[in-house]
């Protein structure tokens, strides 16, 4: 075999290791991403409807909290249960429950029965989040992996965003509203029945690598903990630490627009890079560094709405590329069966933030005033940019 035979070979088989498996990456992104308009769409719906029946706001406070404890109690669960019934059909089963149970909501007024259907409804959506990221990880190749998940958090942030202003010209009267939810997540099926042959194998079940992988790569857990953390607690308060700015209902709503639109457009271009970075911890480390910096001028430009704006854009698009990175370098540490738990163990740290954000953010802000927010926000980022260092350096001294 002469040299430039064996060359051929050689550029055939990292183009064979590089190829992305587009129809199952494109299946499980978009069987996520449709699940993410319902959400977007169903939030806000159910919460005004129960506050035009009359339900105090603490309780449907409660109601709404029942999420994050369906996502907690799913998390553990959803890998050994794909392990019996396989992705595809977990999946599939996991996309009926969230449909049926959506349209529960418009067939059971009484407000107690919303209590099951929450729990219900969040964890199959929490079973599709496992077992999409997973998909997807395991479909993209690992030189682009960053690049294909950027996409999946592009498309996610898009159906986030697209939610919403479905309820804003359909409202909350009627079936429609509930008919267009439950039809996206069913539709959701459809591309998940074209890959239907192409599901990734979980392997061998390993005895406690759910809970093990909450702490094996601490860097990607981390990140998305905080940025659950700050996501839910920060979209949930800024309004009203815009209003405490001096800002209008409508400005403070149009700076979180300002940070939807950084988050959509900056994945991917975050993705790629993070494609070539030889660590991608330095880049979470950044991303820190970027979220602490932002978050401690909030007080210093909370008075000029365009630099805030500006700060916001930028700011958004950075601290959602947590969770991006976040998961891409989750994938490039682990594989199979141990991918698919960290992945579970991944969304449960995800969960575990959207339950502590909100309470500390806002218990911040009853002691310190309004720029508590920030220093809330400030805490998050400065104490898992301690975290990354404290790994990179633990790495270097190891090698």
């Amino acid at each position: 075999m002469d040299r430039q035979t064996a060359d051929s070979i050689v550029a055939e088989a990292e183009a064979e290791i590089e190829r992305v498996d587009w129809v199952a990456a494109g299946a499980a992104i978009a069987s996520i991403s449709a699940v993410g308009i319902a959400l977007g769409l169903g939030l806000p719906l159910l919460s005004v409807i129960l506050e035009s029946r009359g339900i105090s706001t603490t309780m449907i406070g409660a109601n709404t909290a029942v999420a994050g404890v369906a996502s907690l109690l799913a998390a553990p669960l959803v890998t050994p249960i794909a392990r019996v019934l396989g992705v595809r059909l977990s999946m599939l089963i996991a996309i009926v429950l969230s449909g049926v149970s959506a349209l529960g909501f418009y067939y059971f007024t009484a407000f107690w029965t919303w209590f099951p259907l929450r729990l219900v409804f969040h964890f199959a959506i929490t079973a599709l989040f496992v077992l999409s990221e997973f998909w997807i990880n395991a479909a993209a190749p690992p030189g682009r992996r960053g690049f294909i998940l950027g996409i999946y958090a592009t498309v996610l942030s898009l159906g986030f965003a697209l939610g919403p202003y479905i309820f804003s010209v359909v409202g909350s009267q009627g079936f429609l509203p509930f008919a267009i939810g439950s039809g996206v997540i069913f539709a959701s099926a459809i591309p998940l029945l074209f890959a239907w042959g192409r599901q990734p194998a979980l392997g061998e079940r390993r005895h406690g690598a759910f809970w093990r992988h909450i702490v094996s790569v601490p860097t990607a857990t981390g990140a998305v903990l905080i940025f659950g953390a700050v996501e839910a607690g920060g979209f949930a308060l800024f309004p009203i630490y815009g209003e405490r700015l001096g800002y209008t209902e409508a400005a403070a709503a149009q700076l979180l627009i300002a940070i939807g639109l950084g988050n959509v457009l900056m994945q991917i271009p975050i993705g790629l890079i993070s494609d070539r970075v030889r660590d991608r911890r330095s880049l979470l480390t950044l991303f820190a560094v970027v979220g602490l910096v932002g978050t401690l001028c909030l007080p210093l430009l909370g008075t000029d709405w365009w630099l805030m704006a500006s700060l916001l854009f930028l700011w958004g698009g950075v601290v959602a590329g947590l969770y991006t990175v976040g998961l891409a370098h989750l994938g490039s540490r682990l594989g199979g069966a141990d991918l698919a738990a960290a992945n579970a163990a991944f969304v449960f740290c995800y969960s575990a933030g959207m339950l502590v954000g909100p309470q500390t953010i806002g218990s911040s802000m009853d002691l310190f005033g309004y720029n508590g927010f920030a220093w809330a926000l400030a805490l998050f980022f400065g104490l898992y940019l301690v975290l990354t260092v404290a790994r990179m350096v633990w790495a270097r001294d190891r090698s």
